[in-house]
């Protein structure tokens, strides 16, 4: 059984209700699936599992949110190679550059991402939600 961490930041509920979407579409695909608030996510753990979702919404300048994310982020980047990868996110404003940004850091990083980004414009709704949960799916 594939095993399958979703890690996410969330300030207003929207991208904890994507990875909550994300973590339902992994155990619909047969998945062991932890999910993480970032702050209580150890950046070792990532050897235990076979796929990884990142979850974090569009900060201030379109940046990911950079008091508990990033640093936890920054230390999983040296680790992601190999893995099944997925990046999700909501946001207010923009275009998206922070997760073209992302996903670009993740690359070059040496990971490779198992299905395109997923962003959502202020709360998903239903048809969002499906994406997430697809998105889990692609990554188990």
């Amino acid at each position: 059984m594939s095993k399958v961490a979703v890690v996410y930041w969330s300030g207003t509920g929207n991208t904890e209700a994507m990875a909550e979407a994300v973590a339902e579409g992994a155990r619909a695909a047969g998945a062991d699936v932890s999910v993480f608030g970032s702050g209580s996510y150890d950046s070792l753990d990532v050897t235990g599992f076979d796929g990884l979702a990142f979850g974090c919404p569009a900060m201030g300048a379109e940046v990911l949110e950079e008091d508990e994310f990033g640093p936890m982020f920054d230390k999983v980047k040296p680790l992601l190679a190999g893995k099944k990868l997925a990046l999700f996110g909501s946001y207010g404003w923009g275009d998206g550059e922070w997760m073209r940004n992302w996903e670009e850091d993740v690359r070059a990083n040496g990971g490779e991402l198992s299905a395109e980004a997923l962003i959502v414009n202020d709360a998903p709704d239903e048809e969002a939600l499906e994406s997430c949960k697809a998105l889990g799916a692609a990554i188990v």
